[in-house]
C-alpha cells in the first residue's frame, strides 16, 4: 500500500499543478460564454474575477478526494497495458512505470474531471451554472495540442456543448437490445436529436474562436476538431465551419494549411461553394506541404467536383516535386470518368515522362486503356515496354501474357511494333511464354518473319468433370481476362 500511496500523492500533486496552469492559461479568453442551460429559479451569476474562478476550481477539486481517486483508478486501468493490468497489485508492481507517465495520467484525470463538471452544468433538470464556468475554462486550457486527449475527449465535450446535452448522450448510438452482451432491459440510455442548441452553438463557436487565435498547436487542434465536426452536417452552419476554414486557408503556418486539406472532401459535400473557394486559396499557395496534401486528396476531389479538379491535376503534373508527381500521376486514371480521349492523351503524354515513378503509376490504368483503345494509335504500350524500366516491364509482361492467351490479334499488333524498333526487346517475353507453352514463341517469331499465320487462341485447360457433369467452357473476353491486372500503384 505504500507504493499506491506514493503514486496517488505524486499524481495528485501533478494534477493540481496542471489544473492551475490550465485555468490560468484560459484567463486571457475572458469573457466566458453564457451557460446554454440555466435554472429559472436561480439567476446566473458570472464570476467577477478570473482569480476567483481558479480558487474555486482548486478548492472543489481538492475537496473531492473520492472523485479524484475514482478517476485515477479508471485511468490506470486504461493506460496500463493489458498484461501488466492482470496483476492484483498494479501500483506496487508497476510504480516506476506509472511515475514515468505522470503527465499522461494527470491529463486524463483532468479531462475526466472536466467531463463530470460539464455533465452537471448541462443537466436539463438542475443545471449547475458554477460548474459551467469551471468546465468551459478548464476545457479551453486543456485544448493545447493536436493529439491525444485534447483531440478525442476534447471533441466529445465540444460536441456536447454545441448540442447542450450532457456528455455521453449519444444521438447516433444504435438501439440497445437483447442481441448485445450486457444488455440491461431496465437501463435508460438518453438519446437526443442532432440539433444545435442556440446558446450551446454560441459557446462552441467561442471555443473554436479561442483555438483559432492561439498558437500553432492550438490551430492544428482546431483543424482536427473541424474534421470531426464535418461529419455532423447539422453543425456545419451553426458553428460557421466554412468561414473558419476560409480564414485558415491563408494560415501563416504551413502545417496548419496542409492539415486543413484533409477537410476538403467533407466540406465540399456540406458546402460546395465554400469548398471550391478554399481549394482556390490553397492551390495558389507555394508551400510544398500544402501541394503534397492536395495531391494526396486529388482522387477524392475528382469524385466530388469532377472537371473543377482538372486544373489542379494539370498544375501538379507540372510540378518539380517528385512526391507531388507521384500522387498526381496515380490520379490520371480518374480522367476516364470525365472524357476518354482526354484520359488517353494524358496517359500518352506521361508515357515519356523523365521521372520513373510517373511512368510506373500509369501501369495501374493500362487495363482500362487497352480495353477501350485496342488499336493503341498512341503507341503507349510499346513505348512503355521499350522504356527499359524493369518495374514497368514486369507489369506489362503480365498484360502481354493475358493478351496472348485471349486476344492474339491485339497481342500481335503490340509485338510487331516493338519488334520493328528493337528485335531483342522481346527475348525475355519469349522465355516466359516458352515455359508456359512450349513452341508458342516460335510460332509468333515465324509470324513476325512473315512465315506463318497468327497463332490461334491458346486452348483453355478443360474443367474436371464428374460422371454426371457436362460443362462447356467459354473463352473469356479480353476485358474480363484483364480485370485481374487492375492492380495498385508501383513504386
Amino acid at each position: 500500500m505504500k507504493a499506491k500511496k506514493r503514486v496517488v500523492e505524486a499524481v495528485l500533486q501533478r494534477t493540481t499543478a496542471s489544473l492551475v496552469t490550465a485555468l490560468e492559461s484560459s484567463i486571457s479568453s475572458w469573457p466566458l460564454p453564457i451557460p446554454p442551460r440555466q435554472d429559472a429559479d436561480f439567476p446566473t451569476l458570472s464570476p467577477s474575477r478570473p482569480e476567483q474562478l481558479v480558487k474555486q476550481a482548486l478548492g472543489l477539486f481538492q475537496s473531492d478526494r473520492g472523485g479524484f481517486e475514482r478517476h485515477l483508478i479508471s485511468t490506470v486501468e486504461l493506460v496500463v497495458p493489458y498484461r501488466m493490468g492482470l496483476s492484483e497489485n498494479v501500483f506496487e508492481e508497476h510504480e516506476k512505470w506509472l511515475m514515468r507517465r505522470l503527465d499522461d495520467v494527470s491529463e486524463r484525470i483532468l479531462f475526466a474531471t472536466c467531463t463530470a463538471w460539464l455533465a452537471e452544468a448541462l443537466d436539463p433538470t438542475v443545471p449547475d451554472t458554477d460548474k459551467w464556468w469551471l468546465s468551459i475554462s478548464l476545457l479551453c486550457g486543456l485544448a493545447n495540442k493536436p493529439d491525444g486527449q485534447p483531440v478525442h475527449q476534447g471533441y466529445h465535450l465540444l460536441e456536447s456543448i454545441a448540442l447542450a446535452e450532457r456528455p455521453g448522450t449519444w444521438h447516433t448510438q444504435p438501439e440497445d437490445g437483447p442481441h448485445n452482451i450486457g444488455w440491461d432491459p431496465h437501463a435508460i440510455v438518453p438519446k437526443s436529436a442532432l440539433t444545435a442548441h442556440h446558446e450551446g452553438a454560441q459557446a462552441a463557436r467561442w471555443m473554436l474562436e479561442k483555438l483559432e487565435q492561439g498558437d500553432t498547436p492550438r490551430r492544428l487542434l482546431l483543424i482536427e476538431w473541424i474534421m470531426l465536426l464535418l461529419e455532423r452536417r447539422e453543425l456545419v452552419e451553426p458553428l460557421a465551419l466554412s468561414e473558419i476554414l476560409l480564414r485558415r486557408a491563408v494560415d501563416p503556418a504551413e502545417t496548419v494549411a496542409a492539415r486543413l486539406v484533409a477537410t476538403l472532401p467533407r466540406l465540399l459535400e456540406s458546402d460546395k461553394e465554400s469548398g471550391l473557394a478554399v481549394i482556390k486559396i490553397l492551390s495558389a499557395r507555394k508551400d510544398v506541404l500544402v501541394q503534397r496534401a492536395l495531391a494526396d486528396v486529388l482522387t477524392r476531389l475528382f469524385r466530388r467536383i469532377e472537371w473543377d479538379a482538372v486544373p489542379l491535376l494539370e498544375k501538379m503534373l507540372a510540378s518539380d516535386d517528385e512526391n507531388i508527381l507521384a500522387a498526381a500521376s496515380s490520379t490520371v486514371g480518374d480522367l476516364r470518368f470525365l472524357d476518354d480521349a482526354r484520359y488517353a492523351d494524358e496517359v500518352s503524354k506521361l508515357a515519356d515522362h523523365p521521372i520513373p515513378i510517373v511512368r510506373r503509376n500509369l501501369v495501374s490504368t493500362l487495363r482500362y486503356y487497352i480495353t477501350n483503345f485496342p488499336e493503341d494509335e498512341r503507341r503507349v504500350i510499346s513505348r512503355l515496354w521499350l522504356d527499359g524500366d524493369e518495374v514497368v516491364a514486369a507489369r506489362l509482361r503480365e498484360l502481354f501474357i493475358r493478351m496472348e492467351e485471349v486476344d492474339p490479334d491485339s497481342f500481335g499488333k503490340q509485338i510487331s511494333r516493338i519488334d520493328a524498333e528493337d528485335k531483342s526487346a522481346l527475348e525475355y517475353l519469349w522465355k516466359i511464354l516458352e515455359n508456359r507453352n512450349a513452341g508458342r514463341p516460335q510460332a509468333w517469331m515465324n509470324w513476325l518473319a512473315g512465315e506463318g499465320e497468327v497463332p490461334a487462341t491458346t486452348p483453355q485447360k478443360p474443367v474436371e468433370q464428374g460422371p454426371q457433369t457436362n460443362i462447356e467452357v467459354d473463352l473469356p473476353q479480353l476485358s474480363d481476362a484483364l480485370d485481374t491486372l487492375d492492380g495498385g500503384n508501383l513504386d
